[in-house]
C-alpha cells in the first residue's frame, strides 16, 4: 500500500511516498519541499506531487500545522484551509487523514534512532519503549510553536493534538517582564508563540533595541542568530532570551502532561540554534521549577535532527490507520 505523506507548515509543504507492509518505510528519495505561496489550496501542492513524481497512491495522511475539526483545518499562519474531500479528490482516493502537525512529530518519537536526536544537557535518554508505559512531550518552534505530546501505553501509541503554542506566556525572571511588556505593548495579549518560534526571535530582538534605547535593524531570523554567533551583542541577548524561554516552556509543558520519560525539541529553528540550546539558558530554565527542579534535573531534553521527522511521523501514523484495511 503507497501512502502520500504531507507535512505542511505556515511557509513550506513537504510530500513524499511512504510504503506499508509489516511495517512502513518512508521512501526519504521521494521527499519534495515547495513553497506554500506558490499554490491555491494543499491539494493542489499534493496534485503537482504526484503528477511531477508520476505515482499513484491508495491513501493520504497530511500533517498539519493548525487545528483540525471535523476532517478540516485551516493553517494558522497561512491561508489555506484543508479539507480531506478535496484532498481525496485530487489524489483519487476516499483514505485521507488530517493530523496536526505535531501529533506527526509526537508519532515520530516511536521511530527516532540514535542519530536521529541530539542530547540538550547532561541527561541521557535510554531510548523508546513500546513494551514499557510511557509519556513524551515534543514542542518546536518553526514559523509558529508546535506543541504536542505521546502516550505509549499497553504496546500502543497515542498522540496528543494541542494549541500549546497559543497558551499565555508566563515571565519568570524580572528581564521577562519587561520584554512581556514591550510585547504587550505591539500585541495585547502574548502567547508564547510570540517569543519562541522564527518571527518570536524577531520579536526578541526588537524588545532587546527598545529596552536600551536602540533602533532595531530589519534583520530577519537567520541574519539575528548569525550575527549572535558572530558577537553581536543585541542579537547575543536575544538568542538568549529565547533559549531561556524555549527552556522555560518546554518545562512547563513536561509538568503539564507528566512527560517524566522526556520532551522532544523539534521544528525547523532547533537544529540552526542547537549550539545556542546547549549552553546553560535552556536547562537553567528547563529546571528551575521550584520545588520540582529535582525532578526536573532528570529529565530528558533532545532536539530531533532527523531532516524529515514531520513526514516520519505522518507514515507511522499511516501504519497504525490504513495498515489494517490493506486488503479492503
Amino acid at each position: 500500500m503507497r501512502v502520500l505523506v504531507s507535512d505542511i507548515g505556515g511557509t513550506n509543504a513537504r510530500f513524499a511516498l511512504a510504503e506499508l507492509d509489516q511495517g512502513e518505510r518512508l521512501r526519504h528519495d521521494s521527499v519534495r519541499e515547495y513553497p506554500a505561496a506558490g499554490f491555491a489550496s494543499a491539494a493542489e501542492a499534493a496534485r503537482h506531487f504526484l503528477d511531477e513524481s508520476g505515482e499513484r497512491v491508495d491513501a493520504a495522511v497530511f500533517a498539519v500545522a493548525g487545528r483540525v475539526r471535523r476532517e478540516e483545518a485551516r493553517i494558522t499562519n497561512h491561508p489555506w484551509q484543508i479539507r480531506a474531500a478535496d484532498i481525496g479528490a485530487a489524489l483519487g482516493t476516499r483514505r485521507v487523514a488530517l493530523i496536526n502537525d505535531f501529533a506527526a512529530q509526537a508519532m515520530a518519537i516511536s521511530r527516532l534512532r540514535a542519530g536521529d536526536v541530539a542530547a540538550v544537557g547532561a541527561v541521557d535518554w535510554p531510548g523508546f519503549d513500546m513494551a514499557t508505559a510511557q509519556t513524551y512531550a515534543v514542542i518546536g518552534p518553526g514559523t509558529g510553536l508546535g506543541v504536542g505530546g505521546l502516550l505509549v501505553r499497553e504496546g500502543r501509541c497515542f498522540a496528543l493534538e494541542t494549541e500549546g503554542g497559543h497558551a499565555g506566556f508566563a515571565p519568570s525572571r524580572p528581564r521577562d517582564m519587561a520584554v512581556l511588556e514591550c510585547l504587550m505593548r505591539r500585541y495585547g495579549r502574548v502567547s508564547c508563540e510570540r517569543l519562541v518560534s522564527g518571527p518570536g526571535l524577531a520579536n526578541l530582538y526588537a524588545a532587546v533595541c527598545e529596552l536600551e534605547g536602540a533602533a532595531a535593524e530589519p534583520w530577519s531570523p537567520a541574519q539575528i542568530n548569525a550575527r549572535a554567533a558572530a558577537g553581536d551583542a543585541r542579537c547575543r541577548h536575544a538568542v538568549e532570551l529565547f533559549c531561556a524561554a524555549f527552556g522555560s516552556m518546554a518545562g512547563d509543558l513536561v509538568l503539564t502532561l507528566g512527560a517524566w520519560d522526556g520532551v522532544f525539541l523539534a521544528g525547523g529553528v532547533v537544529p540552526k540554534l542547537l549550539d545556542a540550546l546547549r549552553l546553560d539558558s535552556f536547562r537553567d530554565a528547563f529546571e528551575a521549577k521550584g520545588r520540582f527542579a529535582p525532578a526536573m534535573a532528570e529529565v530528558p531534553s533532545l532536539a530531533i535532527v532527523h531532516a524529515c521527522s514531520g513526514l516520519l511521523g505522518a507514515a507511522a501514523h499511516a501504519a497504525e490507520t490504513y495498515r489494517g484495511t490493506m486488503r479492503a
